[in-house]
């Protein structure tokens, strides 16, 4: 049975998990409602297990957490935002058709 390791955040606990974490955060702004989002869905599992312990995977329901969205400047979806220390570094905007190879080029330089 796969078990989920991406963190479900709202706006109480975005604080918290990400922008307190000792890791870099890499947060999905995502929908139910969004097909790109269902279709990154599997690839940012990957990822969550792969960088497990190195990388925080948060996913953030735009519908359910709308302050943290407009925060964010959220404009369409998915976005992810990569936060490390609290700051975002760079952000990913749709998903591209080598998603989870662009996602690694972002991610890998955080981690050293």
């Amino acid at each position: 049975m796969e078990t989920n390791i991406t963190i479900d955040i709202e706006d109480d606990t975005f604080e918290n998990e990400v922008l307190k974490s000792q890791v870099p955060v890499l947060v999905d702004f995502w929908a139910p409602w969004c097909g790109p989002c269902i279709m990154a869905a599997p690839v940012l599992q990957k990822i969550a297990e792969q960088y497990k312990g190195r990388l925080k995977v948060c996913k953030l329901d735009v519908d359910q957490a709308r302050q943290t969205a407009i925060e964010h400047s959220i404009m369409s979806i998915p976005t992810l935002n990569i936060f490390k220390d609290g700051q975002v570094v760079d952000q990913i905007v749709g998903v591209t058709p080598r998603y989870e190879s662009d996602l690694k080029k972002k991610i890998e330089p955080l981690l050293e």
